[in-house]
């Protein structure tokens, strides 16, 4: 799909979209008192997990689709222009410090390339080219998932990345904000979470950008639950690159185990500060070598390893 040549045409297709609508009833909106305005503003961001609830069963579906692939070595992709590939960028930068993933395994797309993060970058959400060539650098497979982000959904620069992307026989999901989008539909997982029209007319990083969020957290982190990244609700595989975190990681320990403070910096020290490896070496009485084989041989997942090291 490509942009609108007629500016007519393009208001109208863009008038048509419930999340561009305008509501009259908060035309003067500017004249009310701040607290009004902000309670106006809580209220409608108190709408959106419903929204997304009602879409639970597709999210669902397509993690499990997602999970399966990357458990064969693929990779998660964001692909989003403006508001909708900055989430996308976010989502994945924060996957290699909460789950220890290599920065090529979850990588964001943004229509511009990094200067988009901060400055628009004029004509790149409308270019299906950028999108076609953003993806050839990164040699799509089979095994990875391309996810098309466009709260209106009909962006060109993500409709254009999910169909280059299924043509490269990746999976492909579609996130909008509209109902019967033409992202959706161009993926092998549509979703659609339909928030309605905003508190300013058209401005998308509200709560279609609110909506995107949640639906971006579930994808990754549900996806790494799957994958092992967890043990129970601990995040397990956290990289220590820090004082917050490498004190975290000892939480983690001490929780999973109920070791003492020197039990668990002696297992720290053994697995060379790798959590997981700790937390099998403590309630496995295994030594740092064995858990790092027993957890090679249980695909990463912590359970499967300690009841390797049981049997």
């Amino acid at each position: 799909m490509t942009s609108t040549s007629n500016p007519r045409d393009l208001r109208a297709e863009l008038e048509a979209l419930t999340t561009e609508a305008f509501r009259p009833e908060l035309a003067d909106i500017d004249q009310l008192p701040t607290l009004d305005i902000a309670r106006l503003m809580n209220g409608e961001d108190a709408t959106v997990p419903s929204a997304v609830a009602e879409r639970l069963p597709e999210i669902a579906a397509a993690i499990d689709a997602v999970a399966e692939r990357m458990a064969r070595g693929g990779r998660l992709v964001y692909a989003g222009a403006g508001t909708a590939g900055r989430l996308g960028v976010l989502d994945a930068s924060e996957c290699p410090p909460t789950f220890n993933t290599d920065p090529s395994e979850v990588v964001g797309l943004i229509a511009g390339g990094p200067p988009a993060m901060v400055t628009s970058v004029e004509g790149a959400e409308d270019s299906a080219e950028f999108a076609r060539a953003d993806l050839d650098a990164l040699a799509l497979t089979s095994a990875d998932t391309v996810v098309g982000v466009s709260a209106s959904g009909r962006t060109p620069y993500a409709i254009a990345a999910v169909e280059h992307a299924r043509r490269a026989g990746a999976l492909t999901v579609g996130l909008a904000c509209n109902a019967d989008s033409a992202l959706a539909a161009a993926a092998d997982h549509g979703i659609e979470i339909v928030v309605g029209p905003e508190l300013l007319t058209g401005s998308t990083r509200l709560k279609a950008g609110t909506a995107q969020k949640l639906v971006l957290n579930m994808l990754s982190t549900i996806t790494m639950i799957r994958l092992g990244k967890t043990y129970g609700n601990l995040m397990v595989d956290v990289r220590a690159s820090n004082e917050k975190l490498r004190a975290r990681s000892r939480r983690i320990v001490a929780l999973a185990t109920g070791a003492s403070d020197e039990e668990i910096e002696r297992a720290l020290a053994a697995t060379d500060g790798e959590v997981k490896n700790a937390i099998l070496t403590i309630l496995a009485d295994v030594d740092g070598p064995t858990a790092a084989r027993l957890l090679a041989e249980s695909g990463g997942h912590l359970r499967a390893a300690l009841g390797a090291a049981a049997g």
